[in-house]
């Protein structure tokens, strides 16, 4: 047995030993509220903590926060114990240190294959790039408090900030930025946004990748919710149904972005955590296993 797995036999043997209320009472989850109601983002992350929580046996309720929160103040209110005590955003340094990540990617580090969403009047100007020098000069679009946007700038972008999503599309519509880059596992949903001006299409030829992990956070005096979330999301991982969601969620998007026949730049990712399991290979989207016809 390696050490691997005497660690998750540990800790699931742990897990099993916490105190009778923690099983018998009805843990009131709170979320942020998206912007739209209609924001599939949420819905993966939402089916994924269902999932956990009904392997642990506790009973619960989860429930949107009473007004629409960005991702910056969500983080604030989660760190002040404040409306939500759950979230789900991309790591780094500083969020780890100031709340408490539960390090199972929920996405499989999807979140860091990077499509790229762009005005139609630029296709033929992407379709030039052929190297990495060539893709920098273009201006990103990404949220002024996003991960991303450090990364992009570290790995030699000119980055264009925004406040939020609406206004990185209406930039976009209007020239004022080259392209949005946008995870796999998000962009089919904002494609299908009613609102999106028709000008904004999927550029076919590229991707960019950085080594990143979208979590669950909690409080950081919540570490019982912690040890709650990951008992139940290292049981689906175990008996498969982790997995199962994971394709079948993103099925549609992996066929139609086709990894395989896309131009990948892989990009450094400065801001990742010391305590970013990457040597878990069972936690990350691997394009030659995860696609779904090597499900099939």
């Amino acid at each position: 047995m390696n050490l691997k797995s005497v660690a998750l036999g540990l800790f699931t043997a742990g897990a099993m030993l916490w105190p009778a209320w923690v099983s018998a009472a009805n843990w009131s989850i709170h979320y942020p509220r998206p912007i739209d109601e209609n924001d599939q983002r949420h819905e993966y992350p939402l089916t994924l903590l269902k999932l956990a929580l009904s392997k642990t046996g506790v009973r619960y309720t989860l429930t949107p926060s009473e007004r629409i929160l960005l991702q910056g103040k969500s983080i604030r209110q989660l760190k002040e114990n404040r409306e939500i005590n759950i979230l789900w955003v991309m790591t780094d340094a500083q969020r780890e240190k100031e709340l408490l990540p539960i390090r199972i990617p929920i996405h499989k580090g999807l979140i860091g294959w990077r499509v790229f969403l762009i005005n139609q009047s630029m296709i033929d100007r992407f379709d030039q790039v052929t190297d990495f020098q060539s893709l920098t000069k273009f201006t990103p679009l990404q949220g002024a408090e996003w991960p991303d946007t450090k990364i992009l700038q570290s790995n030699g972008f000119n980055v264009q900030t925004v406040s939020d999503f609406p206004e990185a599309f209406s930039r976009l519509a209007m020239h004022q930025g080259d392209f949005f880059p946008r995870a796999i596992s998000e962009v089919l949903g904002e494609l299908s946004y009613s609102s999106l001006d028709p000008d904004i299409v999927l550029e076919k030829n590229l991707i960019i990748h950085y080594p990143t992990a979208m979590y669950f956070f909690v409080n950081r005096s919540n570490p019982t919710m912690a040890r709650l979330i990951e008992t139940g999301l290292r049981r689906a991982l175990e008996d498969g149904s982790f997995d199962n969601i994971f394709v079948s969620h993103h099925r549609e998007a992996l066929l139609k972005m086709d990894i395989g026949n896309r131009k990948i730049f892989h990009l450094e990712n400065p801001l990742l955590p010391p305590g970013t399991p990457l040597d878990d290979e069972a936690l990350w989207f691997d394009p030659e296993k995860h696609t779904p016809e090597a499900n099939q």
